[in-house]
C-alpha cells in the first residue's frame, strides 16, 4: 500500500463537483495502525450516545429538516437523484436510530456513531483494496461498482452525471454518500483505512474539524500508536462564503 500522505496527496475532487456546490468540503482521512475486532464496551457505549443524542434532535423536527440533512437532500436533487428514494448516509443513520443504529463490526461502528453525533456524512474505506487514490468527480456511467442486490454479487454502474467517489479500479461510493461498494469495506480485519467527512453549509469549518477529531480519538482509544494523515478539499473560490465559525 502507498504511503499515507501519497494517498492523500493525489486525490481530487473534480472541479464539476464544487461547481454542482461551491460549499462542499471534503475532510480526508488516512490511518495506518488500527486495530480492528468486533464491537466492544467502548463502542457500544458511542452507539447508544449516538441514539440518545438523535432522539432530543428529532424530537420536535422531521429528520428531513434537520438542517444537514437538508442541504444534502438538495444536492442529491442538484444532480439527479431523489432524496426519498436514495437518502444520503447521514439521513439513513438518523433515522435509524429509533429503532437502534447497526451493530457491525469496531471500526464501523465508532464512525456511524460519530457521524450521527455530529451530523456529517462520514464513511469509511479500508485502503487495502484500493487502487490509487480517492477521487470525486461526475460519473460518465461507464465506471463499475462491485456490489451486493438480493444476496448476489453484482457489478452496477453510476448514472451518467452522479457524483461519486472512485479510484483506479471503479466506483468505491455512489451518490456521494449513498452506499459503498464491497471492495474497500471495513471489516474486523481492517487495519489501514481511509475516513471521508462530507460537508456543506451550514455545517461550519469548526464543526467539521470537530468531527475528524471526536473519530481520531475514538480510533486511538483502541490503537494509540495509530498514525493520522489529513486533508481538506473546498472550492477556493467560494471560500469566503463559507462559514468559519
Amino acid at each position: 500500500m502507498a504511503d499515507l500522505r501519497d494517498v492523500l496527496d493525489d486525490a481530487e475532487v473534480a472541479p464539476d463537483v464544487f461547481a454542482l456546490r461551491p460549499d462542499y468540503r471534503a475532510l480526508l482521512i488516512a490511518v495506518d495502525g488500527l486495530i480492528p475486532g468486533p464491537g466492544d464496551a467502548d463502542s457500544e457505549a458511542l452507539l447508544r450516545q449516538a441514539e440518545s443524542a438523535a432522539g432530543k434532535l428529532l424530537a420536535g423536527t422531521a429528520v428531513d429538516k434537520l438542517p444537514h440533512i437538508a442541504a444534502w437532500r438538495d444536492a442529491y436533487r442538484a444532480f439527479g437523484a431523489k432524496p426519498q428514494r436514495t437518502r444520503n448516509s447521514l439521513e439513513a443513520l438518523t433515522r435509524r436510530t429509533a429503532t437502534g443504529l447497526p451493530r457491525v463490526n469496531r471500526l464501523t461502528d465508532v464512525y456511524n456513531a460519530v457521524s450521527v453525533l455530529h451530523q456529517v456524512p462520514l464513511g469509511g474505506e479500508d485502503l487495502a483494496g484500493y487502487h490509487g487514490s480517492p477521487r470525486l468527480l461526475r460519473a460518465t456511467g461507464s465506471e463499475p461498482f462491485n456490489t451486493v442486490a438480493d444476496g448476489t454479487v453484482v457489478v452496477e454502474h453510476p448514472d451518467p452525471g452522479e457524483v461519486v467517489w472512485c479510484d483506479d479500479a471503479g466506483v468505491t461510493c455512489r451518490r456521494w454518500n449513498w452506499r459503498q461498494g464491497r471492495r474497500t469495506q471495513l471489516t474486523a480485519d481492517t487495519t489501514t483505512a481511509l475516513f471521508i467527512l462530507d460537508a456543506l453549509a451550514p455545517l461550519t469549518d469548526h464543526a467539521l474539524t470537530a468531527a475528524a477529531d471526536d473519530l481520531v480519538g475514538h480510533l486511538r482509544r483502541a490503537a494509540p500508536d495509530l498514525q493520522v494523515t489529513t486533508r481538506l478539499f473546498r472550492d477556493a473560490a467560494a471560500e469566503r462564503a463559507v462559514p468559519r465559525a
